[in-house]
């Protein structure tokens, strides 16, 4: 993966202005996102991959061409820690077709669901992923777009930044994806009161699996509204209640000396808002 001296920017699929603007396909997303001052984007595949090969290559063609930094985001239903060894196993399947689409997209990134810790212990979920993600290198480990583990937002659900980081000690092939919006969430909105909070984030990464982990970090952010039991639903920056606020995350780039990719998942202004954290983050790097 080439490395990023600064903090890139983009949105999780496509806000409802593409739309507007009169546009019909992803195949013109790179583009427009490249005219819009972004310089990312995730394809969003949480529903199934439906797209196929000549589109997929089309949209990788688009990005190379406007300089757009791409990344995947595999089907929910890959789960790798279920208790149903043939579905639990299949996932490695998704996980192979996951990657291929990732090749003709020219990600260097697919971001995949741990699963779900609700039936059984922490320590039995954690127990399973870690069989699935080795036994997913049997298959997939020559690769070398990366693969991204989670942090999720629900509390029954696997991928605290622990487990995530614990997962990720399996293999160099696997690296941490941090959503700041769910773990916020998943903590009840206490997880970061300032830029303290979010240089720690980029300190454990680093002091756990290395500096390079920490340098170039996929990240997700968005303001999540939450419940007792973590993620309730995706906000815009409109919100003034639930937070996470990016100010701090973005002082706590510059002083750390990072240059993550942070993909905005908002509901419906994924690239205004994108574009609001890129103008924070260069008023910020403009004053600290």
């Amino acid at each position: 993966m080439k490395k990023i001296e600064f903090a890139t920017f983009g949105p999780g699929g496509n806000s409802e202005s593409f739309y507007a603007d009169g546009k019909k396909s992803t195949v013109e997303a790179p583009l427009w996102v490249k005219q819009k001052g972004l310089d990312a984007y995730e394809y969003e595949a949480g529903n199934g991959l439906s797209a196929g090969d000549a589109t997929l290559k089309k949209i990788g063609d688009a990005a190379r061409e406007n300089g757009i930094l791409m990344s995947f985001h595999t089907p929910y239903f890959i789960s790798l820690s279920g208790v149903d060894p043939e579905k639990r196993l299949k996932s490695i399947d998704y996980i192979s077709r996951s990657l291929h689409a990732a090749e003709l997209l020219a990600a260097d990134t697919i971001v995949i669901h741990a699963g779900s810790a609700a039936k059984i212990s922490r320590a039995e979920a954690m127990a399973l992923a870690s069989d699935t993600l080795l036994k997913n290198l049997e298959v997939n480990g020559n690769t070398d777009i990366r693969m991204g583990i989670e942090t999720m937002g629900k509390v029954n659900q696997l991928g605290t930044l622990e487990e995530v980081i614990e997962l990720c000690k399996i293999s160099p092939k696997y690296h941490p994806v941090v959503d700041f919006g769910h773990l916020n969430a998943r903590n009840i909105g206490s997880y970061f009161p300032d830029r303290d909070s979010y240089r720690a984030i980029f300190d454990k990464i680093a002091t756990s699996l290395g500096d390079e982990y920490a340098f170039n970090l996929h990240c997700h952010f968005s303001k999540i509204e939450y419940t007792g039991a973590g993620e309730k639903r995706h906000l815009t920056f409109a919100d003034a209640v639930y937070g996470p606020d990016f100010e701090p995350l973005a002082e706590a780039i510059i002083l750390e000396g990072v240059a993550p990719r942070i993909i905005c998942e908002s509901d419906g202004t994924m690239a205004e808002d994108a574009l609001e954290m890129k103008n924070i983050y260069r008023s910020k790097g403009e004053n600290i």
